[in-house]
């Protein structure tokens, strides 16, 4: 299982779906998101839904995706948008994208951020860095041997919008939020908690500057100076490094504890993981009695089994 901030496999997502799909809510909150393609299925069934995320990309993403209920971006809007984005400046504003990409693929991605900002408002420029974010992973899909199938990203960007789905309008004020996951719940109020568990951080932050979303978070963010403190801001949290399995149990019941108030909870959990299925739910127990334990083998594909816990 990926962690919490990387795309869910399309077969995970829809085991979730199917589990959610029997419960019975009106609105549902998520601490970690990651790529909101949960909430986006979920507020299309007319739920209120609460997006959050530590990770930035991911935050922009739930704003263009989950929160956004009707604004897309106009052909005048790209055209903006690309307008000389394949001209060189005098220097890279976020030289930290050469260690992604080649010269001419850093100054579009760097001229891509900064008209993303003459943009009217914050779901527009949510829109724009999401169409990016696609953009950059499919550069990023090539490698030397493929290289020469690759399209222009330009031509790559504008086909991405024309085959975006049109955002829905759920008639709810859905939301997205960039804050710690203690702090976000503690702040909902939502019929359902839907937690997928994070895997736990043992090597410190460099796991996570190498992973493919890394790219996303110094792209949206202009740089890569940002991440002694953003692991920092996670120690001692879900999400965090941790050193033990105890540790990480008591980080989950901690945050358990701060969702009390919230009437049900689906967790998430991947099985041959840190941690077993058993240590969770009594984990899970100590807080709150657990109802159905759900799971579905995903071996012959991902090596692990799907399991959904429900109180």
């Amino acid at each position: 299982m990926p962690d919490y901030s990387d795309p869910t496999p399309r077969g995970w997502l829809a085991f979730e779906l199917s589990i959610l799909r029997r419960l019975r809510f009106r609105s549902l909150v998520n601490p970690f998101a990651g790529e909101p393609d949960l909430e986006t299925h979920v507020k299309r069934w007319g739920v209120r839904v609460a997006a959050n995320d530590t990770a930035r990309w991911s935050w922009i993403k739930s704003i263009a995706r989950v929160e956004n209920n009707g604004e897309r971006l106009s052909a005048d809007d790209l055209d903006l948008l690309l307008e000389d984005v394949y001209v060189p400046r005098h220097k890279l504003r976020n030289p930290a994208l050469r260690r992604w990409f080649g010269e001419t693929d850093a100054w579009w991605f760097d001229n891509l951020r900064q008209q993303a900002e003459k943009l009217d408002g914050e779901i527009k420029q949510s829109l724009a860095l999401n169409l990016g974010m696609l953009t950059g992973d499919y550069a990023l899909s090539f490698d030397e041997g493929t290289s020469e199938l690759r399209q222009p990203l330009s031509r790559v960007l504008r086909r991405l919008h024309e085959s975006q789905a049109p955002p829905f309008d759920n008639g709810q004020p859905n939301t997205s939020a960039n804050k710690d996951a203690r702090r976000f719940i503690a702040e909902q109020r939502a019929d359902l908690l839907f937690l997928r568990l994070p895997a736990p951080a043992r090597n410190g932050n460099a796991g996570v500057r190498n992973a493919l979303p890394a790219w996303r978070e110094e792209w949206v963010r202009g740089g890569a100076e940002f991440w002694d403190e953003f692991e920092a801001s996670r120690a001692g949290r879900l999400g965090g490094r941790v050193e033990t399995k105890q540790q990480y149990l008591r980080l989950v019941e901690e945050l358990l504890e701060a969702a009390a108030h919230l009437k049900s909870w689906a967790i998430a959990h991947t099985e041959g993981g840190y941690t077993t299925t058993e240590e969770l739910v009594e984990t899970i127990r100590r807080v709150r009695k657990v109802e159905t334990i759900y799971t579905k083998d995903f071996s012959e594909l991902l090596g692990t089994r799907a399991t959904i816990i429900t109180t």
